[in-house]
C-alpha cells in the first residue's frame, strides 16, 4: 500500500516538473537559455542539442549569446534557430551568435497563454491518470485480500489529497507563467 502511494506521489511530482520544463521553453519577453539549449542542431549529420555544441549565456534580459566550441558549427546553429518555431533571428559576427529577444505582441502573448493552458491541462490529465492507476493497484490489493476495505478507502483518500495538491500546484505554476507572459 505504501509503495503504491510513494510511486503515485513521485510520478505526480514528475508531471508537475515536466510542466515547469515545458514552460521554460515558452518564449516570454525575457531571454532564457532554456529557449535554445535543447534545440536540435545538425552536427555532422547527427541531431545534437545546442547546449552540447556551445556555451549559451544571457548577458542582458533581452539578449542571448551562443558561442560554439567548434567554428564549423556556426552555420548549422544559425539554421537550427531560424528553422525553430521561436521566431528569433540570430546575428553571427564570426565569434559569437547574438539573438535579440523582441517584445511580444498582444496577439502572441494570448497564443502563449493558450499554449500554457494546454500544457497545464495535459499535466492535470497525467496526474489524474496516475491517480486512476494508483486506485486500480489499491483495489487489486484489496481484491487479493492484502489490505482491508477500510485501508483501501483510507489510501484512496490519501491518493485523492495527493492528486488535489498536485493539480493545485500545476495551477499555481500556470498562474505564475501567465503573469510572466502578460507582463510588459
Amino acid at each position: 500500500m505504501e509503495s503504491v502511494k510513494k510511486d503515485a506521489e513521485s510520478r505526480m511530482k514528475k508531471a508537475v516538473e515536466n510542466l515547469q520544463k515545458d514552460f521554460s521553453k515558452l518564449r516570454t519577453g525575457r531571454a532564457s537559455t532554456a529557449l535554445v539549449e535543447d534545440l536540435p542542431v545538425d552536427y555532422y549529420g547527427t541531431p545534437t542539442p545546442m547546449n552540447q555544441l556551445a556555451s549559451i549565456s544571457v548577458p542582458d534580459p533581452r539578449t542571448l549569446t551562443i558561442q560554439p566550441w567548434d567554428k564549423g558549427a556556426f552555420g548549422n546553429i544559425e539554421k537550427a534557430i531560424q528553422n525553430s518555431d521561436l521566431g528569433l533571428n540570430p546575428v553571427n559576427d564570426g565569434k559569437i551568435i547574438r539573438i535579440n529577444i523582441p517584445q511580444l505582441t498582444e496577439e502572441r502573448r494570448k497564443e502563449l497563454v493558450k499554449l500554457a493552458k494546454k500544457y497545464t491541462e495535459d499535466a492535470k490529465v497525467a496526474i489524474r491518470n496516475i491517480r486512476r492507476d494508483a486506485n486500480d493497484a489499491l483495489k487489486k490489493l484489496e481484491k487479493d485480500k492484502e489490505i482491508s476495505e477500510d485501508d483501501l478507502h483510507r489510501a484512496q483518500d490519501e491518493i485523492q489529497k495527493l492528486t488535489d495538491s498536485n493539480v493545485a500546484q500545476a495551477e499555481d505554476v500556470l498562474a505564475a507563467k501567465e503573469k510572466e507572459i502578460m507582463e510588459l
